[in-house]
């Protein structure tokens, strides 16, 4: 649910529409010059100022801008995010390339931790689930706890691999977990994943998601760091 201070929050950010000089200020020439070109490639869209910065960040690093008929935002995700991110939200990653990819640009901006769902994996899969099942069901309870402990915005899940992961997760807030702050929803597939990607999207929860089968480690990165950047304005 959409807070009214998260409405606030986006009102505030569309509003503020980051110059040109300011977003690009630490950015390389090239990246400056490829946001510019994915601009003109897309043309006009009806995306706010957060989904737009997310949208772009995707193709950037696809190269894809096809992705923008695919990409769905629950109402005020963007928000939800950047409000988390600036709340000193924990970033959990199902993949370490999703997190080697995230940890630098969180620690250039907010410095929000980051963490990897394998570190919570046991060995072996269990009988009739996976890994990141498994290490999902441990991992959740453990951060989101924690993150109430300590007064912290609760965890933003990113998926960008493992279709399992999502559904236990949603598994878990169905049976009345604690919910994430926002879930970046991009497993990458054609065995589970369109299905997990469909609970997600009637799941109520905040959430940025790409239909179908596209996706991976790289995509879901790419969307929580401009949200990193976008918090780091807005911080």
């Amino acid at each position: 649910m959409v807070t009214g201070r998260q409405r606030m929050l986006k009102s505030a950010l569309c509003g503020q529409c980051l110059s040109e000089e300011s977003a690009a200020m630490a950015d390389h020439p090239i990246f400056t010059e490829s946001i510019r070109r994915i601009r003109a490639l897309l043309g006009e869209t009806d995306l706010d100022t957060l989904e737009q910065q997310v949208l772009e960040r995707l193709v950037h690093s696809s190269g894809d801008p096809g992705l923008m008929s695919l990409l769905q935002f629950s109402d005020g995700a963007c928000a939800c995010g950047v409000e988390a991110l600036t709340g000193k939200a924990v970033i959990l990653t199902d993949t370490a390339m999703a997190a080697a990819a995230v940890s630098p640009m969180a620690a250039r901006t907010l410095g929000n931790a980051v963490h990897c769902l394998l570190d919570w994996a046991p060995p072996l899969a269990p009988q009739g689930s996976t890994r990141s099942a498994a290490a999902m069901q441990r991992a959740w309870p453990e951060l989101s706890a924690a993150a109430r402990a300590s007064g912290s915005a609760l965890p933003l899940v990113l998926v960008g691999s493992a279709p399992t992961a999502l559904e236990q997760l949603l598994d878990q807030v169905q049976a009345g977990a604690d919910t994430p702050s926002l879930v970046i929803g991009m497993p990458v597939g054609f065995v589970g994943v369109p299905e997990s990607k469909r609970r997600l999207a009637v799941s109520g929860l905040a959430q940025i998601r790409l239909e179908g089968t596209r996706g991976g480690a790289g995509l879901v990165a790419a969307a929580v760091n401009a949200l990193l950047r976008a918090a780091q304005a807005a911080s």
